[in-house]
């Protein structure tokens, strides 16, 4: 199986960590995979640490993107791919007709007229594949294939390197800084949680927008800024409680990889976390912009060892039935196959 696996994607972000999970795993499967994405510092490395092979291009507007429609043309022709596959809308605009099939990939409730030139399709959720279908996608062609997360073990991050004291509650969120993700909500119910430190482990357009609110309610001293971080696995093994309070979120990585870690997961109700979140059994689950609601779950979280406990097994379970990287590279060859063995694309 020859895949060219094409992304154009931002700096970071969820739908960028599982494209890079997926082609790492794919990889490790044996799948020979050209990629196409634009340049990046740390996803280079990373393509460069698997012997993965890689051609950058911009992908600007594909009104001006002529260059970056050469380098795709110019990959096909030399690699001879059995399927191509397209991560989101910018990349899946770039699409083009010809002999080989194309598979667009949706992270999000995605405008399809992007997917024009795409006969196959993948929802990363039940819902997104549902959202295809009623969008004019053939049934027979969809698929939902989920996420994964396959942490290393790893150490504990040393809680003295994030200047947070021993012994003390620790909440991770593990989001980019912006809006749909709520992150004004958590800082507000940490007030509500006086013995806790915060981490937020991300970067984003908000970044001194929440820092300041921090410093107004008060919480400055307990909420520690990290970054854009690749360690999550030694953050989540650092910490008592994930809070993922998303106001919009199609699915969600970082629930996965709360479970994958065994660390007990408190979220608000977005379209992801509700279409998979089992209320008291591998989550806490509050409504959206509840800033109270999000307090007195994770203080619940926090003050019962039993219930935390009943959520690290339940997580777990959830995890291994559902979001392994087996099943993620089990479902995506099978649905390449199913792209590369219907024929020649019919337009």
């Amino acid at each position: 199986m020859k895949v060219l696996q094409v992304m154009a994607g931002g700096e970071h972000g969820g739908a960028e960590t599982m494209y890079s999970d997926s082609v790492v795993a794919l990889h490790q499967a044996g799948v020979k995979q050209l990629l196409v994405t634009r340049p990046n510092r740390l996803r280079d490395a990373l393509w460069a640490e698997h012997g993965l092979a890689v051609r950058h291009a911009r992908f600007p507007s594909p009104a001006l993107g002529w260059r970056t429609r050469l380098v795709l043309a110019r990959a096909i022709r030399d690699f001879k791919p059995d399927v191509c596959h397209f991560w989101m809308g910018r990349a899946a605009s770039y699409a083009r007709r010809g002999a080989v099939p194309n598979i667009g990939w949706f992270g999000g409730p995605y405008d399809l007229r992007y997917y024009r030139n795409c006969q196959f399709f993948i929802g990363v959720t039940h819902d997104l594949a549902r959202h295809i279908v009623a969008g004019g996608a053939p049934p027979e062609a969809t698929a939902c294939i989920h996420t994964f997360a396959d942490l290393p073990q790893a150490v504990a991050v040393d809680r003295a390197s994030l200047d947070t004291p021993p012994g003390v509650p620790v909440l991770l969120s593990l989001a980019r800084l912006h809006y749909n993700k709520a992150l004004d909500v958590l800082l507000k119910a940490l007030v509500q949680v006086p013995a806790a430190h915060l981490w937020l482990a991300g970067e984003g357009p908000l970044r001194e927008d929440l820092a300041g609110l921090a410093r107004d309610l008060g919480v400055a001293g307990r909420v520690r800024f990290l970054g854009w971080r690749t360690d999550r696995a030694a953050l989540l093994a650092a910490s008592d409680v994930c809070v993922f309070p998303s106001r919009i979120e199609p699915f969600g990585t970082v629930m996965v990889e709360a479970w994958a870690a065994g660390v007990p997961l408190v979220t608000a109700a977005a379209a992801g976390p509700k279409a998979y979140v089992e209320p008291e059994r591998n989550g806490l689950l509050v409504e959206v912009d509840d800033v109270d609601g999000l307090a007195a779950a994770i203080n619940r979280c926090l003050g019962d060892p039993a219930l935390r406990q009943r959520l690290v097994d339940g997580g777990r379970r959830t995890y291994e039935g559902q979001f392994t990287r087996e099943v993620l590279v089990r479902d995506l060859l099978a649905f390449y196959r199913k792209a590369r063995d219907a024929g020649p694309p019919v337009w």
